[in-house]
């Protein structure tokens, strides 16, 4: 027999499946999502957990006319596989392959690029608004995770909801999870009735007296449900949205398919915003994947009879894995040390240190800006040694935070930027490329970037001695730990780590492996290189500098962030202020395009980040020496 899923091209063919064949193609979903994760990686517990809700979700209304918005792109497979994508699904997360994000080149059924949590509301009251004012008549369908209440920006967005909006139906996936467990007292109020114990036990006594009233026991007793569906609205999430104006349904069992066609049926031509919150198990389908659902969120490939985890192919470590070792060793050292993270501790190897000293390290949800605006406040007089580790494509979503809260009031928070540089895998919406260009305009604000995990480290032991706001970024790449002893670093003291005099290379952080390879193949050339590792990009080492720019004819600049606005700006602009008209300037870094997923070597090759495109560049403007014989 022919599968299921191989026979869908279009989400309209689920319209002509049975019951039994939608359960069928649920179960076949989540074979075909593990067979190809196992060897790509990516998103795996979200995307097994929403199987049968995207299945209803595509069986009852009529993509792309009516417009699904999902909150956090990566819950997005199951919609792929339904759209026509089936076929390509080995190349998710891929060089030229399908991103592992709603993704609108991809399909006319994906409207928006979206790999951050908390947008799709807001959007979605866009796109309805576009709809009504055009006279148009399609629903609009924002699906949100549980962890998107969090975020502020889900709370405004509830807060401008017009109560007259129609064919307007809020999806709430609840899990009880975003990457890790859920955190705040916002995430108390969902599944409230039915994970209450209290609640329950309510009922059960409550049935069991009514049940012993003589003549009319019995038939009370029958009436439970009833009476559970009164006292749902006593103590349910209910009231909680519908003072933001949803008629709110539910809670609905997510793998139920037939209930789940059932209540969107019932909703499709709704005159008022509604909410369906729907409650659904992170991982269904994989034990691995339900026991530990942080692990398999983003899930490396792993065995796929057994589930586990492929070994590592090499022992060497991570800067993430570094930074957290080194900062978990400080605070057991030092009282004072206090760590925040936006809904990232694990990936941000701070989970040693949250479950050792829970109240130093604090898990704030889904919530960058404030999570930024808290550090700022807990750091203000500088009492206390405050770090807050964000993802660099999460820092840009805390903007006004740092500037405000944090540089304007001079609160010495040193801000570890994790994920600085290509995403890889993830793409468009996840590229940590853009954070020096805005902290640089930042005033007080010091850049700093290691180049190995030895110098991260004694950067991190060092950053608190410069009483100033501090930005450490760092890419998740593998690295050296290094075990000398840890040295005190001066501030804004750059290092030579090669010396010539035709030419000067300055390498940003993990970047001086590709210049440290240029010098050597220009060497075989005749041509000298300095290499200059700067690691601060502010404060400059503008006499070390100077001194090396004076020499030379050439400077070279090698960056993985964006060059509008970052290293190679920074160095123009010095250059022209020194008045080294002399100099030929050649920066290598990324363009200013949207960059798409891929692995890091073709990325690198693709933006000409190699020693060969670096001496090709050079070979350019400086002429070997003649050789007489």
């Amino acid at each position: 027999m022919t599968a299921i899923l191989d026979t869908i091209t279009h989400p309209q063919e689920l319209k002509n499946l049975s019951p039994e064949e939608l359960k069928a193609l649920a179960q076949e979903i989540r074979v075909r999502i593990m067979d190809v994760l196992s060897e790509t990686g990516g998103h795996l517990s979200s995307n097994l957990g929403i199987v049968e809700l995207t299945i209803a979700l595509h069986r009852v209304f009529n993509s792309p006319k009516d417009k699904f918005i999902f909150d956090v792109g990566h819950q997005s497979y199951v919609h792929k596989l339904l759209t026509g994508r089936n076929p390509r699904f080995p190349t998710l997360r891929q060089t030229d392959g399908l991103s592992g994000f709603v993704y609108p080149p991809e399909s006319p059924h994906d409207h928006f690029f979206t790999g951050h949590a908390g947008n799709a509301l807001s959007l979605a009251l866009g796109v309805a608004k576009n709809r009504d004012l055009r006279g148009k008549d399609d629903l609009v369908i924002p699906i949100l995770g549980d962890a998107a209440l969090t975020c502020g920006l889900t709370l405004e967005a509830m807060n401008n909801i017009p109560r007259k909006l129609n064919k307007f139906l809020v999806v709430l996936n609840d899990n009880a999870m975003s990457i890790s467990k859920n955190v705040g007292a916002i995430t108390n109020i969902l599944s409230r009735f039915f994970n209450s114990p209290t609640a329950n036990n309510i009922y059960e006594e409550l049935t069991e007296i009514v049940s012993k009233i003589p003549g009319y026991g019995e038939q009370l007793a029958l009436q439970g449900n009833k009476m559970k569906e009164s006292m749902k609205n006593l103590i349910s999430t209910a009231p909680f949205f519908e003072q933001f104006g949803f008629s709110y349904v539910g809670p609905i069992d997510g793998h139920d398919i037939k209930k789940l066609i059932d209540t969107f049926e019932a909703l499709k031509d709704v005159d008022h915003p509604t909410l369906i919150h729907v409650l659904t198990v992170k991982g269904q389908g994989m034990k691995n994947a339900i026991n530990n659902p942080t692990p398999y969120h983003g899930a490396k490939p792993f065995n796929r009879i057994t589930g586990e985890f492929h070994p590592p192919k090499t022992s060497t470590t991570s800067f993430p894995k570094v930074f957290g070792k080194q900062l978990l060793k400080m605070a057991e050292e030092d009282p004072s040390i206090v760590a925040i993270t936006p809904a990232m501790p694990v990936g941000s190897c701070l989970d040693a240190f949250m479950k050792r000293m829970p109240m130093r390290c604090i898990d704030v949800g889904i919530a960058e800006g404030h999570s930024l605006t808290y550090a700022g406040g807990m750091g203000h007089g500088g009492k206390l040694k405050v770090v807050a580790c964000v993802y660099s494509s999460f820092l840009q979503r805390g903007f006004d935070n740092i500037y405000h809260d944090i540089c304007v009031q001079n609160s010495p928070v040193v801000i570890a930027i994790d994920r600085a540089g290509l995403a890889t895998g993830d793409g468009v919406t996840a590229q940590g490329l853009y954070d020096i260009a805005y902290l640089n305009a930042m005033p007080g604000m010091v850049i700093a970037q290691p180049r190995n995990g030895q110098l991260l480290k004694e950067l991190i032991e060092s950053a608190f001695d410069w009483q100033k706001p501090t930005a450490i970024r760092y890419p998740n790449l593998a690295t050296d730990e290094g075990d000398k002893p840890i040295q005190k670093r001066e501030l804004g003291k750059g290092e030579v780590l090669v010396e010539g005099k035709d030419v000067v290379i300055l390498s940003l952080g993990h970047m001086d492996q590709v210049a440290l390879e240029a010098q050597r193949l220009l060497q075989e050339k005749g041509i000298q290189a300095t290499v200059i590792d700067p690691i601060f990009l502010k404060p400059l080492d503008k006499e070390l500098l100077k001194k090396h720019f004076t020499k030379a004819q050439m400077v070279v600049t090698i960056e993985e962030h964006a060059l509008n606005g970052g290293m190679g700006s920074i160095i123009n602009s010095f250059i022209m202020r020194e008045g080294l008209s002399h100099l030929h300037v050649k920066n290598f870094g990324i363009p200013d395009a949207l960059i798409e997923h891929g692995s890091h070597k073709a990325l690198l090759e693709k933006y000409g980040l190699t020693p060969e495109k670096i001496v090709e560049q050079v070979n350019r403007h400086i002429k070997p020496p003649l050789v007489l014989s």
